[in-house]
């Protein structure tokens, strides 16, 4: 009986793991309200005025909403076509830069695409085999 339950606990964890990697239900994602507010507050140091930080605030809940639609259009599509979503990324990306330069002096927007941009990119764990890496 022992062993039945302790098989029982086991075989519950390895699922339970299985799904945490997966970035399953345990891995929500941030709303685009959480990501917005983590973007203007790696901006403070710029110091913007009420006006600038309306637009940069609009800016990027723009960008973030029309990223969740692109791919939640092609959830519902049944079709991930990953290069036509780096496409879409890159013109959306292009598309809030160009309302960035419009708001931010050109030292800003350095910064921002040198130091800040980079830092907001999602990390992916090292370590780990898998893969074609020899």
């Amino acid at each position: 009986m022992k062993m039945k339950l302790l098989f029982a606990a086991s075989l519950f964890l390895c699922m339970n793991a299985a799904v945490q990697a997966q970035g399953g239900p345990g891995m929500p994602r941030m709303s685009v309200p959480e990501r917005v507010k983590m973007v203007m507050d790696k901006l403070a140091d710029f110091k913007l005025d009420k006006e600038k930080t309306a637009l940069t605030d609009s800016a990027f809940t723009v960008y973030y909403k029309e990223q969740e639609k692109a791919m939640e259009d092609m959830r519902a599509s049944g079709q991930f076509d990953r290069d036509k979503m780096m496409e879409t990324r890159k013109k959306l990306t292009d598309e809030r830069d160009d309302k960035l330069k419009k708001i931010f002096t050109a030292e800003q927007f350095k910064k921002w695409k040198e130091e800040i941009e980079p830092s907001m990119r999602p990390q992916r764990p090292g370590g780990g085999g898998g893969g074609n890496n020899q």
